[in-house]
């Protein structure tokens, strides 16, 4: 039905920047809240930032002011880019979207498989 396909993933040295992607394929009619969630090893998954279908951003605090998180609706695709990364910035992350099916009139949540965040020197 659907596929959130994330990338951009890798290992970078405290201080750098990443670009993680997530686009969303499939039997789509609209696309409302998407999100940007993380889990590192021995901790539960937590909500990093999410985005409305207005766009209203909302961020976790220990990442407001690094991490940017956006979207193109044209190409069912968000976006968080990672600014002055931290050890503890380490995880899996994954993206999470809130979609209505064409022919249906809920909205369901979808999950990404998670794409690893390792930042160490």
């Amino acid at each position: 039905q659907v596929q959130l396909v994330e990338s951009g993933g890798g290992l970078v040295q405290p201080g750098g920047s990443l670009r993680l992607s997530c686009a969303a394929s499939g039997s789509i009619f609209n696309i409302n809240t998407m999100a940007w969630h993380r889990q590192a090893p021995g901790k539960e998954r937590e909500l990093v930032a999410s985005i409305t279908g207005s766009s209203i951003t909302n961020y976790d605090d220990s990442v407001k002011g690094r991490f940017t998180i956006s979207r193109d609706n044209a190409k069912n695709t968000v976006y968080l880019q990672m600014n002055s990364l931290k050890p503890e910035d380490t995880a899996v992350y994954y993206c999470n979207a809130n979609i209505r099916l064409l022919g249906s009139v809920y909205y369901l949540q979808f999950w990404g498989q998670g794409t690893l965040v390792t930042v160490s020197s």
